[in-house]
C-alpha cells in the first residue's frame, strides 16, 4: 500500500531536484558568455542599487519616494497616487506621470505593478546584467522558482510517508520498510537545498556576487553617515532596504500593498 505513496513522492523530488541542476548550469553558462565590466563603467546611481538590492519592485519604490519627497506626487496612505508636478525631470519619472494616466490619479498598486514591467526600468536590469552586476530577470525568477519546488516536493515527500504509515498501521512491520525507502526522496530534496546554498544560492538575488561587493560599498556611506546630504541618505536607505527605511508612518503606509 505505501508504494503507492512513495511513487509520487520520488517523482516530485526528482523531476523537481533535475530542474534546479539544468536551471543552474543554464545561469552558469549565462555568467561565462561575457566578462563583467567595471562597476564605473556603468554608472551605480540610486536606481541601479535598488535594483541591485531589490529589483524592479524597488526601482519603483523608490521612484515613488523620490517624486513624492519633492512635491511631484502624493502618495495617500489609503493607496491612491496623484500627480502633484505633471513635468517629470527623468525617463522615470516620465514614464511614472504616462502610467497614472490622463486623470492624473491611481491605485498605487496598480502603478507600481505597470512600473515593475515598464521598459525603462527594465533597462536598468538589462544594463546591469550585460555588466555582470545583476542576475538576469528570468534566471532569478525561474532559480527561485525552481528551489521553491524542491522545498515543495521535500514537504511533499514527508506528508506522503505520514499518510503512508497512518493508511499502513505503525505496528506492521511494512513500517521499516516504508521509511527506509521514503528516505531516497527525502535525502535527495534536502540534500540538493543544503547544495543550493551554496552553488545555487547567487542565483536566487538580484545581485550578483560581483553586484553584491558593489552593494557592501554602499552600506557603509549611509549607516555611518558619510554624507551631509540628508536627503540623498534617506533615498539610498530606501535603495537598499525598501520602504521600511522611511521615517514617516504614513508614507510607509502609502506603499504597503493594499487590497480593494
Amino acid at each position: 500500500m505505501w508504494l503507492l505513496f512513495l511513487i509520487p513522492a520520488c517523482a516530485a523530488a526528482v523531476l523537481s531536484c533535475i530542474r534546479l541542476v539544468r536551471m543552474t548550469a543554464t545561469a552558469d553558462a549565462l555568467a561565462e558568455q561575457e566578462g563583467p565590466r567595471p562597476p564605473e563603467a556603468v554608472g551605480i546611481g540610486l536606481y541601479e542599487t535598488a535594483y541591485l538590492a531589490g529589483g524592479p519592485d524597488r526601482v519603483v519604490e523608490l521612484a515613488l519616494v523620490l517624486m513624492a519627497s519633492r512635491g511631484r506626487l502624493h502618495l495617500a496612505h489609503t493607496g491612491w497616487t496623484t500627480v502633484v508636478d505633471p513635468r517629470g525631470r527623468s525617463r522615470l519619472e516620465r514614464a511614472v506621470v504616462a502610467a497614472v494616466g490622463p486623470e492624473g490619479q491611481c491605485r498605487t498598486d496598480e502603478l507600481r505593478r505597470a512600473m515593475a514591467a515598464h521598459p525603462t526600468v527594465l533597462e536598468i536590469g538589462s544594463r546591469l546584467s550585460l555588466a555582470g552586476l545583476a542576475t538576469p530577470a528570468a534566471v532569478q525568477r525561474h532559480t527561485v522558482l525552481a528551489v521553491r519546488q524542491v522545498r515543495q516536493a521535500l514537504l511533499l515527500s514527508v506528508l506522503l510517508l505520514a499518510a503512508a504509515l497512518v493508511v499502513g498501521g505503525l505496528a506492521d512491520g511494512s513500517a521499516s520498510a516504508a521509511l527506509a525507502w521514503f528516505s531516497l526522496p527525502l535525502v535527495l530534496t534536502s540534500g540538493t537545498l543544503l547544495m543550493a546554498r551554496v552553488d545555487v544560492y547567487p542565483y536566487t538575488r538580484w545581485a550578483s556576487p560581483i553586484g553584491q561587493e558593489v552593494l557592501r560599498e554602499v552600506r557603509p556611506q549611509r549607516q555611518h553617515g558619510l554624507t551631509d546630504d540628508d536627503e540623498r541618505e534617506l533615498l539610498t536607505a530606501v535603495a537598499m532596504l525598501g520602504s521600511a527605511a522611511l521615517p514617516d508612518a504614513r508614507l510607509r503606509a502609502a506603499l504597503r500593498t493594499h487590497r480593494h
